[in-house]
């Protein structure tokens, strides 16, 4: 085994890490940590609040203290419905009923501005904008989303978007040769498979994750790579349709090897064909749309 392939399968192990079958997705690595504190939730009249409904992450889960909290929070509730568009979000309110200074406040409603979910004009305050106006591929939004009221419109649109982006960018990767990356992806697969015989699904997860980081940006395609963000997010989403990406083992893994074999071989044709096969939806799940025909 390589020393990236070694380093990655001995560090963070989690304890208890069985790989999860069909349904059992959200022991994935986005899975609430114990101990972690949260914000208070606010009681706001006039808004029916759960927030132990929108939030599956813990809301310090990216390591940004209050400020990060509060950003996800609001931004859940926000995505949620909870606070619908056009609500007034009042600074001074939003302090006292989250416990948090006007700093932190200010901070991360500018966070949510720049994702597009709040706007803030002179004389008119600081108000909820509309889903049109949403930054739907930043993804906070895609996570938020998709443990949301839109959860299967969410799930649908990633598993699309992904049969458009990943077979293009390995037919496009198929003809770039650059060896270090291709190592590094043969690096995971090796990973991926270490990781199946040991039931480590954390493991299996992150390799499958930086597998397909590494696809797009063999593509050499610089617009295509700032997409990637999109499949990372799609990949940390659990419980949607099931592809291959969702179920670690065999098959699954021999899907993987054929894409770094069609793009050792330079063959653009078999290593699209091996991603479109990875990204078949399985027919036992419901309400999904049909994997794209081959041409």
């Amino acid at each position: 085994m390589s020393t990236l392939a070694h380093t990655m399968m001995t560090a963070a192990r989690p304890t208890d890490s069985g790989l999860a079958g069909p349904g059992e997705l959200d022991r994935y690595p986005h899975a609430e940590s114990p101990g972690v504190d949260r914000v208070a939730p606010p009681a706001w009249d006039g808004a029916e609040v759960e927030l132990g409904r929108v939030g599956r992450r813990a809301a310090g889960s990216r390591g940004r203290g209050l400020h990060g909290q509060l950003v996800q929070q609001l931004g859940q509730m926000i995505v949620s419905g909870d606070l619908g568009a056009d609500r007034p979000l009042v600074p001074e309110e939003i302090g006292q009923r989250f416990e948090v200074s006007r700093t932190v406040v200010r901070e991360s409603l500018r966070v949510l501005e720049a994702k597009g979910l709040v706007s803030a004009r002179p004389n008119v305050g600081t108000r909820v904008r509309p889903v049109s106006d949403w930054n739907l591929l930043d993804p906070d939004i895609i996570e938020w989303r998709a443990f949301g009221p839109q959860r299967d419109d969410q799930r649908r649109e990633l598993c699309e978007l992904r049969w458009t982006i990943e077979p293009l960018a390995a037919r496009l990767a198929a003809g770039h040769g650059r060896e270090d990356v291709q190592q590094r992806l043969g690096d995971m697969v090796e990973i991926m498979g270490h990781a199946i015989a040991q039931s480590d699904a954390i493991t299996f997860s992150r390799a499958d994750t930086e597998f397909h980081a590494l696809l797009i940006q063999l593509a050499g395609n610089r617009m295509l790579e700032h997409l990637s963000g999109i499949v990372s997010a799609a990949l940390q989403v659990s419980g949607g349709p099931v592809t291959g990406c969702d179920r670690p083992n065999e098959v699954s893994l021999s899907h993987h090897a054929r894409i770094v074999d069609a793009l050792a071989a330079g063959d653009a044709h078999a290593a699209e064909s091996a991603v479109r096969q990875l990204l078949v939806v399985h027919p036992e799940v419901e309400r999904v749309v049909p994997a794209p025909r081959e041409h």
